[in-house]
């Protein structure tokens, strides 16, 4: 008997282990499958899905193609792939994402096209120009029928005529190459991937998300599951509509046998195309192309729910991940970090502006002629066919962007790039998935336990859409450097465009030192010299003497970027450090290869309880520039009012908002009462409604204790069954297990931020090698600390063997006793969004104010 006491001890850590998995990853009963190629079902499309008529004159791509004649023919190919390739990812939009993140996406809801009007205040979505609502005027489609229920767009005379069916021909096989870099190595010239394999179909009527024909579609089960081709109901519906039953929660998304007409694919536009704040549309919903900029960032895009848009609202994967505000995303979501860190999608704004670093020591492949004899595939690769394209892997001194937040992203603008393209799904089951941490895996000598390097080579090697992208690389950052889309946006031109009369900068600095005080403008910039440009400008000091409107004479852009991009601790700036402590770049993570040795060699940050090894901690000092269009503020958009589609009506099915105001007087920091809750602003794509944002954020920035706290929380209880079910012909019955809740109040970001597996390593060494866990402990913990950490376990360990439905509420219950426990088993133990950058705190009214006046001029 005795000898079994710590087997059934581990058994129920074990079990307890998975229930705290579950907190992060509830796998779908049933998660779609990859299948083989199947034939082509025997059921022919009926003809209403195919007989469409003549494309009519308003609705096709050329006005898109317009918007692009100015650019150089590098640059404009570079566009067109921004907004068009997906890279392939459309297969892991359909299958590799609910099978490794256990998550369905419900791209009827997010997508159907009876909803076109209001597709942006419910998901902050760009509709395209050129796609037209089945039966409107001029629309080539007549019905929903016709369409499988999305929007008709350019293509879909030929692309819905393959549902169904094999032989599609992909638009991007006659995507129009510009020259080729004429320093490359001859073979890279001529042995550019083909262009089918951007893979480009036709758009869903958002902009960015792309759709295919499904081969596999089954039209007769399709119209029986859902009693018309032009409605997905039936596939949206629940499994059950007992409530008892597991089935409840579970929608037919799920269901493998059951094939959609298109596959969604998403294009880097997909986050980053947005209104031009200096020519926004009239109506949001009905947008021209001169309102459209690819590169100044989406502040309204909900892509986080959109993610999980078909998951319920009481499901884990909802409440801890659905926890960014509009405007950002938590990158790290997939290659799972367990650090919460949503950030702003990026403004690529005066790019050719943006500062460099010179001297960096950057490991990375680069293209070459031949190979030496002998060298190893790891070191220099030749692709097979190609004669003279090869490519060798080799550490150089270079000069080098800092990208993303925290500079992590640092062996060139080149190597930057196509990094989102993996993060948003290409080549995932070639060359990243197996390289991610599988949140339910607790075995640490088992495969996806923890992340290993994505390998860039082996990509390159592997997958056609990886080669695809990297041989046009040039042309998008060409487009990046040049397009008109991509440069400032100043408040004099949106006012003159508003006002569609003449408004120099003589009358925009009238106008805000009317506002704001008299000679607010030329005071602001004294207090900008003194106070923030030694961070928020790329000119040398002093600052006095820097004219921050000065342009340059090569690109006629500002030539101050307003911002210095160098890398400062987090703990100088005092705002969430949970995305500077973002560790996928780390060695020996996934992204590893996307990191120079600069960033692995910084200096350890001092201050910072959580692991912050390896060149995290930092953030680095953005631009200000357009700062008037792009509020709220900070990396996480929390300074400043919460945004909402629709008001932030609870009861409005469509609405997304969730207040994350709470009250810090309060034990637990629980929501604050309704009534004293700010309420949200509704979308305001106006220039007005954006500088009305813009100095409501302000204020909130330069006055921190006026702020009101900030922590999402999750809104509904959790409630996760552990244990195996039997069902008797009549109802399911639990054969054993227990029942884990997570109560609603509890904090999403510490949720996301808990890292179970070395907790239940611990729980596991707690009982079987004390000793181990004693000596572990006081590595990370000063001693009387660790032995405090180390009783905590012993007695969590007793407790949940003899009753497994306390583990939350004896976890909850320890970390109140012992905070050092979190500081063990939380990336991220912040909880407070919208705290720290206190500068300017202390500069009087008149002072703030003048600050506010002068930055609005960029």
């Amino acid at each position: 008997m005795n000898s079994s006491k710590p087997v059934r001890w581990i058994a129920v850590c074990v079990i307890a282990g998975f229930a705290v998995a579950l907190w992060f990853s509830q796998p779908a009963h049933e998660a779609r499958a990859t299948l083989p190629n199947q034939p082509t079902p025997s059921a022919a499309v009926p003809p209403e899905a195919t007989a469409l008529p003549e494309v009519a004159a308003s609705y096709n791509d050329a006005a898109f193609h317009a918007a692009g004649t100015r650019l150089s023919p590098s640059a404009r190919a570079g566009r067109e792939i921004w907004f068009k390739a997906t890279a392939g990812n459309a297969r892991f939009h359909t299958y590799t994402f609910q099978q490794r993140i256990t998550a369905l996406i419900d791209w009827y809801g997010v997508l159907r096209g009876d909803q076109r009007d209001t597709r942006f205040k419910t998901w902050g979505l760009i509709n395209d120009p050129g796609c037209c609502t089945p039966g409107s005027a001029g629309c080539p489609a007549k019905s929903y029928e016709e369409t499988y229920g999305f929007d008709w767009c350019p293509g879909d005379q030929t692309l819905l005529k393959f549902v169904g069916k094999a032989g599609y021909r992909d638009p991007a096989c006659d995507f129009k190459d510009a020259a080729a870099t004429s320093s490359d190595p001859a073979g890279h010239r001529d042995g550019r991937e083909d262009s089918c394999n951007l893979a480009f179909g036709t758009s869903t009527g958002a902009l960015g998300f792309r759709k295919f024909p499904n081969p596999r579609f089954d039209p007769v089960a399709w119209k029986k599951l859902n009693g018309s081709l032009g409605t997905w109901q039936g596939y949206d519906r629940k499994l059950s509509s007992d409530p008892a039953r597991a089935d409840f929660k579970l929608r037919k998304l799920a269901d493998a046998s059951i094939e959609p007409p298109f596959l969604i694919g998403t294009s880097c536009a997909s986050c980053h195309v947005a209104f031009d704040p200096a020519k926004p549309p009239l109506n949001p919903a009905h947008p021209k192309w001169e309102n459209i900029s690819g590169l100044v960032g989406n502040q309204y895009i909900r892509i986080s729910e959109l993610l999980i848009s078909g998951m319920p609202h009481d499901d884990l994967l909802w409440q801890t991940f659905a926890h960014a505000r509009p405007g950002t995303s938590d990158t790290s979501a997939i290659p799972n970090d367990q650090v919460n860190n949503a950030g702003t999608i990026n403004a690529l704004i005066n790019i050719a502006q943006r500062p460099t670093f010179a001297g960096e020591q950057v490991k990375r492949w680069r293209k070459t002629a031949a190979c030496p004899t002998g060298t190893k595939a790891s070191s220099c690769w030749c692709e097979p066919g190609k004669p003279g394209k090869c490519w060798e892997n080799s550490l150089q001194a270079e000069t080098v962007h800092h990208i993303l937040k925290g500079g992590e992203d640092s062996i060139g603008a080149l190597g930057a790039i196509q990094r989102v393209y993996f993060n948003i799904g290409s080549c995932s089951e070639q060359c990243w998935v197996n390289h991610l941490t599988d949140l339910r895996q607790l075995d640490p000598q088992a495969r996806n336990f923890g992340q290993t390097p994505f390998d860039i080579g082996q990509c390159r090697r592997d997958c056609p859409n990886f080669r695809a992208v990297e041989d046009r690389l040039q042309n998008i950052l060409d487009f990046f450097l040049t397009a008109p889309e991509g440069h400032a946006r100043d408040l004099r031109e949106a006012r003159a465009n508003q006002r569609q009369t003449p408004y120099a900068e003589a009358d925009l600095e009238r106008d805000l030192d009317h506002r704001f005080g008299k000679n607010a403008v030329s005071r602001g910039q004294q207090v900008f010299a003194t106070n923030c440009a030694r961070c928020h400008s790329s000119g040398k000091p002093p600052f006095e003497a820097v004219n921050f409107r000065a342009l340059d004479s090569k690109t006629g852009l500002r030539a101050d970027w307003l911002g210095n991009d160098v890398p400062t601790p987090v703990t100088e700036i005092g705002t969430d450090r949970c995305r500077a402590l973002h560790s996928n770049h780390l060695r020996g993570h996934v992204w590893e290869q996307f990191a120079d040795e600069n960033y692995f060699a910084r200096k350890t940050v001092s201050g910072i309880l959580e692991p912050h090894d390896g060149g995290r901690g930092y953030y680095r000092n953005i631009s200000l520039l357009n700062l008037w269009a792009h509020a709220p503020f900070l990396h996480n958009n929390s300074v400043g009012p919460e945004l909402c589609g629709w008001g932030g009506d609870k009861a409005n099915p469509y609405e997304q908002y969730r207040s994350s105001y709470v009250d810090t007087s309060r034990p637990g920091n629980p929501p604050l009462a309704r009534d004293k809750q700010p309420a949200c602003w509704q979308y305001d794509t106006s220039v007005e409604g954006r500088f009305k944002l813009y100095v409501a954020s302000m204020n909130d920035l330069l006055s921190p204790s006026k702020r009101i706290p900030k922590a999402l929380k999750l809104d509904q209880d959790i409630v996760l069954d552990i244990g195996p079910r039997i069902f008797d012909g009549k109802e399911e019955k639990r054969v054993t297990g227990f029942t884990v809740r997570v109560p609603a109040g509890a904090s999403a970001g510490n949720v996301g931020n808990f890292r179970h597996k070395e907790f239940i390593g611990d729980l596991v060494r707690a009982k079987l090698e004390p000793a181990e866990l004693d000596a572990r402990l006081a590595k990370i913990l000063p001693a009387h600390d660790a032995k405090q950490v180390a009783s905590e376990m012993r007695n969590i360990g007793k407790a949940i063997v003899s009753d497994p439905n306390r583990l939350v509420e004896l976890v909850k219950a320890a970390r109140a006793r012992t905070p050092a426990l979190w500081q063990v088993y939380s990336s991220c133990n912040v909880e407070i969004e919208n705290d720290g950058h206190r500068f300017g705190e202390d500069l009087s009214e008149a002072d703030k104010n003048a600050l506010i006046a002068f930055l609005a001029t960029f």
